[in-house]
């Protein structure tokens, strides 16, 4: 049956009343109850029949006095005094039977509600053991699954040992290579340096070749553009520039820096017969900076009062400088093929 609240406080009242039989539930719940209930149950059964013999040995005693009383009745006649003292006695007993009797029957009633909470109880108890039950079933389940996971940590930890070695065994392999590694890249930081070294000399040769191709050839090369072509020589640009300097339409500076074009050419324009200088830079693959210095000489040249024209030569001209040279009206002679500012090939 339900446990109610009521019956609850019932309980705590009883039990504030009962030390010792607080006590013993406090013993009950907050240690081993399946163990101990079946010995409380003993000592109830126990107690009751210890009350029952004492209930038995009252009856007898009740009985006996009634028998004294049965003699003494008989024996009023002759005692007076003695039946006098013996009513009394028996008044008094009378009324200490009397109380005895309410003191039996409330312990008969506390024995009843005591056997109705007992039966309460027993019901919390099976209930507590039922959980008590489930909760061992989990913790065996949870120890089965606890020495699982030990073996398979112990596995993993095995593993995990193996792999450190193969780790420690790699690094050591990844250390002999970095070593090797730098001692490559060492090498090849030299090889590269060289190689670069090797590369500029080449370059600077072939630019040197083709320089004094163009120089040499110049009437060849640039017969698209002029007519009676020819080549500065030094003495002629160098006699050229002293006048522009003397006339001050040069600085010194400036005309260091026409000076430094790769080839001057001389000569007439086709369509209108006009002197020309052709101011040239050459380079084995002219780049940006290439279109930039001889937009740059020929206009300083242009600025002595003669009529001068940027060209750049190569065997190949990278995109970006191709699309300078039509920027900045430039010429372009690529592998001796001249393309004009404004071709769309330019």
């Amino acid at each position: 049956m339900p446990f109610t609240v009521e019956e609850f406080r019932d309980l705590l009242r009883i039990l504030e009343e009962r030390p010792e039989w607080r006590a013993e539930l406090r013993r009950i719940v907050l240690t081993d109850a399946l163990l101990t209930l079946p010995e409380l149950v003993r000592s109830l059964a126990e107690a009751q029949a210890r009350t029952e013999i004492r209930l038995g040995r009252l009856e007898e005693a009740v009985a006996s006095l009634a028998e004294a009383q049965a003699r003494t009745e008989v024996r009023v006649g002759r005692l007076e005094e003695v039946v006098a003292s013996l009513a009394e006695a028996q008044a008094r007993t009378e009324i200490r039977l009397g109380r005895l009797e309410e003191v039996v029957a409330s312990l008969a009633d506390a024995q009843a509600r005591t056997e109705i909470r007992l039966g309460r109880l027993e019901e919390v108890v099976a209930s507590l053991a039922d959980a008590q039950r489930r909760t061992e079933i989990q913790v065996a389940s949870l120890a089965e699954a606890q020495a699982r996971t030990e073996v398979r940590l112990g596995r993993l930890e095995e593993t995990v040992a193996s792999l450190a070695e193969a780790q420690r065994r790699t690094e050591i392999q990844v250390a002999s290579l970095a070593e090797a590694q730098r001692r490559t890249a060492e090498q090849l930081a030299d090889l590269t340096t060289v190689v670069r070294t090797v590369v500029d000399e080449v370059g600077e040769l072939k630019g040197h070749s083709l320089e004094r191709r163009y120089y040499e050839r110049a009437s060849a090369y640039f017969a698209r553009m002029l007519r009676r072509t020819r080549a500065l020589s030094d003495d002629e640009r160098a006699s050229l520039l002293e006048g522009a300097v003397a006339r001050r339409a040069l600085s010194e500076d400036e005309a260091e820096e026409v000076a430094l074009a790769d080839v001057v050419v001389r000569g007439r324009r086709r369509e209108d017969d006009l002197e020309v200088y052709l101011v040239v830079e050459v380079s084995w693959g002219v780049g940006v900076e290439d279109v930039r210095r001889a937009a740059r000489r020929a206009a300083l040249l242009s600025r002595s009062g003669i009529l001068a024209v940027p060209v750049v030569a190569g065997q190949t001209v990278i995109q970006e400088a191709a699309e300078l040279a039509h920027t900045l009206h430039v010429w372009q002679l690529k592998n001796g093929h001249a393309i004009p500012p404004e071709s769309p090939g330019g």
